[in-house]
């Protein structure tokens, strides 16, 4: 089988819809810090969920009687990683907007297996000998035991890398609780798709900095080269974003602990046939860590989803690309309201 952009023929005569973007253009320098406050959506604070053995931290934006639309962060990543603004934009569409901490991070609940370089070695060699503390599938129990606490019966799930996995997952298992499916920079979980870039293995693997100070550096550094180099990189603001997550919990354990469980999981590619939510698939065509090849094999799983390709991005959502990919989830649930009322 094959992926990427020269199977584009391929990939259109299974009946994927395609979608090369190649401008974007939105203001370079984009700061929820600066908004002018009448300009967001109404905010609720940071509030505990108690979902049994586990607690998972959540804020939302937005009126509570709209469409609800829940954002699932990737590996490591906190609620605040994604941008106030971001979210605002997209609570002013008419959706109520929720994010949260993932468990192992941020201020949800942490757990306690020692993970080491070693531990993620031996995973990557040999993954069904390794055994994770938790599953991707029970971070997508968290993720539905969230939705039931909020008493929300359906809503539309967005997830980005690791948060794409566990959206997935969401709407392989659970499909009465999905609207629509957005998978952002994601995978299927098939080994044989072609693996992170060299320099970025070895950037992530980079032991963790003992002072605030040099942490900042690296994981700004770290961010840069996902950016990838095309779209403009706002140091500025990455370092500020970075700054808060560790300020707001500086959690590593719980990465190392995220990462075997994501190279331990299984293949999705057979499971995905079988999703029924509308789906959009959005990837950069120059991903650094999760190449693009991952995104078209997800598309291919999905037969029925479109995917969208944007030109110049990596592994990230930098400002350059929130118009349009908010542009494109709208559309996606407006495809969910029409197949709603069929």
């Amino acid at each position: 089988m094959g992926y990427g952009p020269f199977s584009h023929e391929l990939n259109v005569a299974k009946g994927i819809q395609i979608q090369h973007n190649t401008s974007i253009n939105v203001p370079k320098h984009t700061n929820s810090m600066t908004l002018n406050k009448n300009n967001i959506a109404p905010y609720d604070e940071e509030q505990i969920a108690e979902l049994g053995d586990v607690k998972l931290a959540f804020d939302s934006f937005g009126d509570k009687s709209h469409p609800p639309m829940l954002l699932i962060m990737g590996l490591g990543m906190q609620l605040i990683n994604w941008d106030d603004l971001f979210c605002s934009q997209l609570a002013s569409l008419g959706f109520w907007v929720i994010r949260f901490d993932n468990r192992d991070a941020g201020n949800s609940t942490k757990f306690t297996k020692r993970i080491g370089l070693l531990n993620l070695l031996w995973a990557t060699a040999s993954p069904r000998s390794s055994t994770p503390q938790y599953t991707l599938e029970d971070m997508a129990k968290d993720t539905v035991k969230l939705l039931d606490k909020l008493n929300i019966d359906k809503a539309h799930i967005v997830g980005a890398s690791m948060g794409g996995m566990i959206a997935q997952i969401i709407a392989i298992n659970h499909p009465e609780k999905l609207l629509s499916l957005t998978s952002i920079m994601s995978t299927t979980g098939n080994r044989k798709l072609p693996r992170p870039k060299a320099k970025m293995t070895k950037a992530m693997l980079k032991p963790i900095p003992k002072t605030r100070e040099q942490y900042l550096k690296n994981a700004t550094q770290l961010w840069k080269l996902l950016n990838g180099g095309v779209m403009p990189f706002d140091e500025d603001r990455v370092l500020l974003t970075v700054s808060k997550g560790y300020d707001r919990r500086f959690y590593p354990a719980g990465i190392s602990r995220q990462l075997h469980t994501i190279i331990c999981a299984d293949d999705r590619t057979q499971a995905l046939n079988k999703v029924i939510a509308p789906t959009l698939i959005i990837h950069g065509d120059i991903d650094p860590l999760v190449p693009i090849e991952a995104g078209y094999a997800t598309a291919q799983a999905i037969s029925h989803s479109k995917m969208d390709v944007i030109k110049g991005m990596g592994h990230n959502l930098p400002p350059q690309t929130w118009a349009h990919i908010i542009s494109e989830i709208k559309a996606l649930t407006e495809e969910a309201k029409t197949n709603l009322h069929r």
